[in-house]
């Protein structure tokens, strides 16, 4: 019998390569988060009542609203100098004007140029965008705020929000009760308390897990490893009672007797024997909603090298709710381009941190940082560089519900992570490392830091690295905290539990499909998000629906080719385009006019050197902008 795959000229290695090309673009599912036959996503809980949270809730209004379109009220250009008092005048008046409906007052336009600022702006008022004009280093097209100077030492350029780190600590006289369910497991958003009828509907409330000996105890005190090799001694010690109180930023949506829902579940079991957790009013003293500042770049003046005589801080959102940053570039920092602090419900996207300049060592170089009582910040498309924790979670066990979705870095010195002390219910979502590792191998972390800084120990708890890629070198470190389980499912690079790498010897996390292509849905927080939203490409009888919309390239990252869907509601003139990060146009896609539904475009470039790339869809008077990365 002639051999099958010589009569077709096919050889046995040539057919083999195909079929693995057929294998490899098959999609697979995690065993614990899956499309079930209803198509709804299932969630599997193991014995310890531990399961994946909802996501979703994450980004400006929980992402149930899209980000305003603010109409500018006031602008200004560049004057000789400082600037600091003249835009910070301008700024005044725009919080001056009434509140409309929405709560907005209307946006101050930075024209372009460079604005040499020695002080501290502050958007201190509720309402108010600060905007600028692009965010590109060229100042005849750009708006470009110069930080200059080192008085006060190491601050911030600008703070938008009250100005204060509360923490929510502000309470309702009289109104607090105390949590009667036996346990509120992960993912959960209903509980008993002891009496509802001091709450209703629409109240925001604090949720607080006290720090107890009985919690303690469960958790290792904190896993710390004071007692190991290479501790210091009454430096390196165990958590203790009060020390990391969990904290979750809520609003009741519904009241049935005694039974109360909340809009966003907890991240952390609330388990009564070990820890009786309390609700109370919050009082939102001082709280400013609805700030954005799009469009701009803060450049900040040093010498380079390990100079730290210079503004630390670029962006600083300092108590705030439902808030906006986008399309803004930062350089040139010691510590964050972006901080959060008493920060709920914030989208950050098309956002840049780059550079920064300090020495090389701890509180330093956290490109964008939640630090403490940041909860549900969203982080899409941004690009981080040359930093040490590029996407940290900086904030303790008051920091949760946090996401970093289709994120880039490059040049870090170290891990992406969760940094310290029981931040709960983080996700990262195709986070992708561009090159590195540069010192430490470590670049994506949901682990335990032992006695790292000050007693670092568990860092993360519920925590998620979703098809993430730390490319070949890099490690990807997920452990198990008692009573707790971290998650890392369709990863690419080394991904460990184990020590080494580990720094520290622990159970290793929940790790599947590593290295492992095509795993579906390609975005845990987009797919939770559909989901809830209902978001569907079909009414009720079946009639197609089309959106605005342009999808994240897949695959992502690429080499050399990639394909790019894209939806438009009515017809109208399109143009699709890639850009590099500099601005600069690589290709022109599609510039025609098309018809309602939706389309695919391939992209092919031999010749693009390795990073990230932006494509950008205008339909009519819609626009998008996805980041995408080649990798070679």
């Amino acid at each position: 019998m002639m051999n099958v795959s010589v009569k077709y000229g096919i050889t046995i290695p040539l057919m083999m390569m195909f079929v693995n090309v057929l294998l490899n673009a098959q999609t697979w599912q995690s065993s614990i988060v899956y499309f079930g036959g209803d198509g709804k996503l299932v969630y599997k809980l193991d014995s310890g009542k531990n399961r994946i949270p909802d996501f979703s809730f994450a980004g400006y209004k929980n992402g149930d609203s899209s980000l305003p379109v603010v109409n500018v009220v006031h602008s200004i250009s560049p004057v000789i100098g400082d600037n600091t008092a003249y835009i910070q005048k301008a700024i005044d008046s725009v919080g001056k004007l009434p509140l409309n409906a929405q709560g907005i007052r209307g946006a101050l336009l930075l024209k372009a140029g460079r604005y040499q600022v020695y002080g501290t702006l502050s958007v201190k008022y509720s309402g108010v965008v600060l905007r600028g004009e692009g965010n590109g280093s060229d100042s005849l097209s750009n708006t470009i705020i110069y930080g200059r100077g080192d008085t006060p030492h190491q601050r911030e350029v600008i703070i938008a929000g009250g100005g204060s780190s509360t923490k929510w600590n502000s309470k309702v006289s009289g109104v607090e009760t105390t949590i009667t369910s036996d346990t509120v497991a992960v993912g959960e958003r209903k509980f008993t308390v002891a009496d509802a009828s001091k709450f209703s509907v629409g109240d925001n409330i604090i949720i607080t897990h006290p720090c107890t000996a009985q919690w303690l105890t469960a958790v290792d005190t904190g896993g710390t490893h004071w007692y190991g090799a290479g501790s210091e001694l009454g430096v390196d010690v165990p958590w203790s009672v009060n020390q990391v109180p969990i904290l979750y930023n809520r609003w009741i949506t519904a009241i049935q007797g005694n039974t109360i829902t909340i809009d966003v579940p907890v991240f952390n079991h609330l388990i009564r024997s070990l820890s009786q957790s309390t609700i109370y009013k919050y009082a939102r003293t001082g709280l400013l909603t609805n700030i954005g500042v799009e469009n701009l770049r803060i450049d900040i003046e040093s010498l380079g090298g390990v100079d730290e005589n210079h503004a630390w801080q670029a962006l600083y959102l300092l108590q705030v709710e439902d808030a906006w940053v986008k399309n803004c570039t930062f350089t040139g920092f010691g510590q964050s381009g972006l901080l959060t602090n008493t920060a709920t419900r914030v989208t950050v996207q098309d956002c840049n941190s780059l550079d920064p300049v300090s020495i090389i060592t701890g509180e330093r170089r956290y490109n964008f940082n939640t630090y403490t009582a940041s909860q549900q910040i969203l982080f899409k498309n941004c690009y981080a560089r040359n930093g040490r924790h590029h996407y940290v979670s900086n904030g303790t066990s008051y920091t949760s519900g946090n996401v970093f979705v289709d994120c880039t870095s490059q040049g870090a010195y170290t891990s992406s992570e969760g940094h310290r002390q029981w931040t709960t219910g983080v996700l990262y979502d195709n986070h992708v490392e561009l090159d590195g590792p540069r010192d430490d191998k470590r670049l994506l972390g949901l682990y335990n830091r032992g006695n790292y800084g000050t007693s670092h120990g568990w860092t993360t708890a519920h925590c998620v690295a979703w098809n993430c890629n730390v490319r070949p070198q890099g490690y990807l470190i997920v452990q198990q905290p008692p009573t707790a389980q971290n998650y890392a499912i369709g990863c690419f690079g080394i991904v460990s539990g184990i020590s080494p790498p580990a720094p520290f010897d622990e159970k290793p996390g929940f790790i599947e499909g590593t290295n492992k292509a095509n795993l579906n849905p390609r975005s845990l927080y987009y797919a939770q998000y559909n989901e809830r939203k209902n978001i569907s490409n079909v009414t009720e009888s079946g009639t197609p629906l089309y959106d605005f919309q342009l999808k994240q390239n897949y695959p992502n990252p690429f080499n050399p080719s990639t394909t790019i869907s894209y939806s438009i509601p009515s017809g109208s003139a399109v143009m699709l385009e890639v850009f590099d990060l500099t601005g600069r146009k690589i290709r022109t896609l599609v510039k025609e006019y098309r018809n309602a539904g939706e389309y695919t475009v391939s992209f092919t470039d031999e010749h693009l050197p390795t990073g990230a790339y932006f494509i950008r869809l205008q339909a009519g008077k819609n626009y998008s902008t996805k980041k995408m990365i080649l990798i070679k």
